[in-house]
């Protein structure tokens, strides 16, 4: 299956890395939803890439709200009847100032709520369309702040989160085996966007150029594999 005519969901994908892959999946032939919980920013974000030439369709959507999960899923099955590619980029940083010690359990609630029991939600909404389909690309965006072969003090809710993401991309990967449906994670690095701040040192083309590479895997390509720079890396 090429590209073209393919109908891909990228959550968060009103800026950064997010608005990011949007456009170029959207260069490659690729149907895209845009989606986001502000719907004017979405819309803008939109307005953006018509104005490039790009066309894609914005859907709001707050990973936060399983209401919010199950109205876009009725609507992409009603307009679409299939979702090929779901990149699972919406996500929050809210701990950068606290340690495992004084990190507040709010924070940590509000972090997994959004960086796993969103992406979760939405994997349980769209699977049933891939599976009926036999065909899907899920990507997770995650961190190396997550990786327990790295794992580091500080950020406590961010890097607990990322690697609860994580196991979750191994489950799914695992539970979907012997299907042409493939699940992975990657990190972008350090990437120029309002989380990563002015100083890093990754342009958010290159942040989302390992998310497109996993979206747009040929059958028979990896799944439940942990990647960076298009190559694995520790879990």
């Amino acid at each position: 299956m090429g590209n073209e005519g393919k109908i891909a969901m990228v959550t968060g994908g009103n800026k950064g890395i997010g608005f990011e892959i949007c456009r170029q999946l959207s260069r490659l032939g690729v149907d895209v939803f845009l989606t986001a919980r502000n719907e004017t920013k979405g819309k803008g974000a939109c307005d953006l890439l018509r104005k490039e030439g790009i066309r894609v369709r914005f859907h709001p959507l707050d990973v936060d709200d399983p209401e919010s999960i199950r109205r876009i899923h009725e609507y992409v099955e009603k307009e679409s009847e299939r979702l090929d590619i779901l990149v699972n980029n919406a996500g929050v940083n809210l701990d950068g100032e606290k340690t495992a010690e004084n990190v507040d359990i709010e924070t940590v609630d509000r972090t997994i709520a959004t960086n796993v029991y969103g992406p979760l939600l939405m994997c349980q909404a769209f699977l049933p369309l891939m599976r009926r389909h036999n065909y899907g690309r899920i990507v997770n965006v995650s961190s190396t702040m997550g990786s327990l072969t790295e794992m580091a003090g500080g950020y406590p809710a961010y890097r607990v989160s990322k690697a609860a993401l994580n196991a979750v991309t191994r489950i799914l990967a695992n539970e979907t085996m012997g299907t042409n449906i493939q699940v992975n994670s990657m990190c972008p690095g350090w990437v120029r966007t309002d989380m990563g701040g002015p100083e890093a040192e990754r342009s958010v083309a290159e942040g989302a150029d390992t998310a497109i590479w996993l979206a747009t895997l040929p059958d028979g390509g990896p799944t439940g594999g942990f990647f960076q720079n298009r190559e694995k890396i520790p879990w």
